[in-house]
């Protein structure tokens, strides 16, 4: 079943709870969500807390993606450069699915909705994104018509004397 997309969905209880659970699931099946497992949510909460400042002071925006069941299956957090010079394009963070998702299609249809959601936005041009290194999710990107841009060797520590480039993606919008 495809997932309902909402970009800005009411941040309440259970939106909080969800995205909670949702990464720290993301992140315990080993995804490259700014963490690395095992986490709780609690672990999580004080980078939750942070997205929710940025969505208060109107530097970013959610697009939370719900199962059938009205449960949060899917995020990506679309982060505005404050930047006078670089004000045309956007930043993805947080791009996840469940991983009871993965291999569905749900992931190409989150980024299907972000460049729907950014398209709809005023003077938009780029989406920019990085990705983990090692994972193969550059090839997934790619699939979805991201081209990568630039890469920086070893600049992600998962652990000790472990190491990930961190990949930069780009979906121009014209």
């Amino acid at each position: 079943m495809a997932l309902n997309f909402v970009l800005d969905p009411p941040v309440d209880q259970h939106l909080r709870d969800g995205v909670l659970a949702l990464w720290t699931d993301v992140t315990n099946a080993g995804g490259a969500v700014g963490f690395v497992p095992p986490v709780t949510p609690e672990d999580v909460r004080p980078q939750w807390v942070q997205h929710l400042a940025a969505m208060d002071e109107g530097r970013m925006r959610l697009l939370a993606g719900y199962d059938e069941d009205g449960a949060v299956a899917a995020t990506a957090f679309v982060t505005f450069n404050t930047h006078r010079l670089m004000s045309h394009w956007v930043w993805l963070y947080t791009v996840m699915v469940h991983p009871r998702h993965h291999g569905t299609g749900q992931g190409r249809a989150l980024l299907a909705a972000c460049e729907d959601a950014v398209r709809g936005m005023d003077g938009m041009e780029a989406i920019r994104l990085t990705c983990r290194g090692g994972l193969g999710l550059e090839r997934f990107y790619a699939s979805c018509g991201y081209k990568e841009v630039g890469r920086v060797p070893d600049a992600i520590r998962v652990g000790e004397g472990e190491y990930r480039d961190d990949i930069f993606m780009l979906l121009p919008l014209n």
